[in-house]
């Protein structure tokens, strides 16, 4: 490679990962615990439930209840299973009688228990797993200018990644193996960074196509719906097949009884290994009333197996049917694929585990390139002006980035002790606790204080987490392991040996000498 190339390369690489350095952090720490969503959720309700997508409900027993709330005639009503808990999702439409009071006429979406059918608004059934869920993609920030910021973040990440593969593509075998802690501190720094980038390539590569494309996806299709569809988007919807079929509402009453546990069965004896993941009602209660029961094949049977029944309930005959097995393209493959591939819902928690593992050692690959970049840049032929500019702007990156630790810690143990804990208080606690001790970081001037006490805090909170669940809901790991309440048995171990793996590594921290103290960490 001739200089220009290499310095091409290089530039591109130091300046996108600098560029996107702190929001890049956020992104990959939230996301690694967005793997346990579904557990962290459960953990902090004091449930558990059947590790299954599939929808456990009594649909008649449900929409009995609902109906004498809502009125359900003329409505479309969607019930989804967003994650894997005691609750689904309901979307109902406004009916569709015109002569039906204003108040059917509104749409609503709400959770209700599969259980005691108690529903529930999205602002009280939201919870930890989806603060931190919705905090990867960066959705606190009003749209869509969190999504597009995660989603071009993730973009310049693939620069990044694309560039810093070329940098070092002759000596990627031998830089590979390379550690050199005892050397200076660039060089360990730099061997950190290349041989834990290297590590974790696949993963970081797939990370940052799939999130740019979920993220900003809207930016790549509108040029062809103008394009192609002439500004028809709905017609590049109905050919994605993102679009339900639409049946007319002949503003009847329907004569025949119907069950549509009967009907949900009838759709899932079709195939074996087929479980139900969304149950679609149109015109509910009309005479041309139809139900689409939508599910997949297990994974571990067919990657992408994706079917559905249409049955129109006047007279019960089956009106449309997509076959997992036969009948799924390239469509299909494409986006339940991309999908997949992104939450890693596919390999039980052993993949979980192993996602959450390179999602933190990305996070360390982000923080050993920006200590690079600053050690590069303290160089005696510096004016001093510069570097301590250079030392503040890695000063207040840190303190960001490390400080989000304890306070994730912090968070768990708050939602445990004030559950329900709402929105606003989560966002107070959370975002409130992290500014506080970013500030202080800040003020202290201290990088490797700054490393230390995040790592130590985050460690003891973490270690009080399973504690503070046994004292509340009497769950201590131990008993929710003999009762097979498996997912809040996980999460109490997982935060006692990440705790541990923390504590461990902070006391095994020595600071080199040959930077100032302020640039430590």
């Amino acid at each position: 490679m001739n200089n220009r190339h290499y310095n091409i390369y290089f530039h591109t690489h130091t300046v996108s990962g600098i560029v996107i350095s702190v929001v890049l952090f956020v992104i990959f720490f939230a996301g690694s615990f967005s793997f346990f969503r579904d557990e962290i959720i459960n953990w902090e309700r004091s449930e558990s439930t059947a590790i299954t997508k599939e929808i456990e409900l009594d649909y008649n027993k449900a929409l009995k209840n609902l109906d004498k709330e809502y009125v359900l005639h003329g409505r479309n009503i969607t019930i989804s299973k967003p994650s894997t808990e005691n609750r689904v999702a309901v979307y109902m439409e406004g009916t569709k009688d015109t002569l039906a009071p204003a108040k059917q006429k509104e749409g609503t979406f709400f959770y209700l228990d599969n259980k005691k059918f108690k529903s529930y608004t999205y602002e009280e059934s939201y919870s930890l797993g989806e603060f931190l869920y919705r905090l990867h993609f960066l959705a606190q920030i009003p749209y869509p200018v969190g999504y597009y910021l995660s989603g071009f973040t993730a973009l310049f990440f693939l620069f990044a990644i694309v560039t810093g593969l070329l940098l070092h593509w002759k000596k990627i075998v031998s830089n590979f193996y390379v550690f050199r802690p005892k050397e200076k501190l660039k060089t360990l720094w730099t061997d950190a960074h290349t041989a834990l980038g290297m590590i974790g390539l696949p993963f970081q590569f797939v990370y940052a196509v799939t999130g740019a494309f979920f993220m900003i996806k809207l930016l790549i299709v509108a040029p062809a719906v103008m394009a192609f569809y002439k500004g028809d988007e709905n017609k590049l919807y109905k050919e994605l097949e993102y679009n339900d079929p639409d049946f007319k509402f002949d503003n009847k009453k329907l004569a025949t009884p119907f069950n549509i546990n009967q009907l949900v069965s009838k759709a899932k004896s079709n195939w074996s290994d087929f479980e139900i993941t969304r149950v679609f009602i149109q015109n509910y209660g009309d005479a041309n009333m139809h139900v689409l029961v939508e599910g997949e094949l297990l994974s571990d049977k067919k990657f992408t197996g994706i079917g559905k029944v249409v049955y129109r309930i006047a007279d019960g005959k089956e009106v449309a049917r997509k076959n997992p097995i036969t009948q799924n393209g390239y469509i299909d493959v494409v986006k339940n694929v991309l999908y997949r591939i992104h939450f890693g819902d596919y390999g039980g928690y052993a993949l979980k585990i192993v996602s959450f593992i390179l999602g933190i050692i990305t996070c360390f690959v982000i923080i050993s390139g920006v200590m690079i970049w600053l050690v590069a840049r303290q160089k005696n032929n510096l004016p001093e002006k510069k570097r301590r500019f250079n030392a503040a702007v890695v000063r207040i990156y840190l303190a960001i980035c490390l400080s989000m630790y304890p306070i994730t810690a912090l968070a768990f143990i708050g939602s445990k002790i004030f559950y329900p804990l709402s929105q606003s208080n989560l966002f107070s606690l959370y975002f409130g606790g992290w500014l506080i001790l970013t500030v202080l970081f800040i003020i202290k001037k201290n990088d490797d204080f700054t490393n230390k006490f995040c790592l130590i805090s985050g460690s003891i909170l973490g270690f009080l987490i399973p504690i503070t669940n046994g004292i509340v809901s009497g769950d201590w790991f131990w008993t929710s392991f003999m009762e097979h309440k498996i997912q809040i048995f996980f999460i109490d171990v997982f935060w006692i040996a990440l705790a541990s793996i923390s504590l461990y590594t902070a006391y095994h921290l020595k600071p080199k000498k040959e930077v100032v103290a302020e640039t430590k960490i």
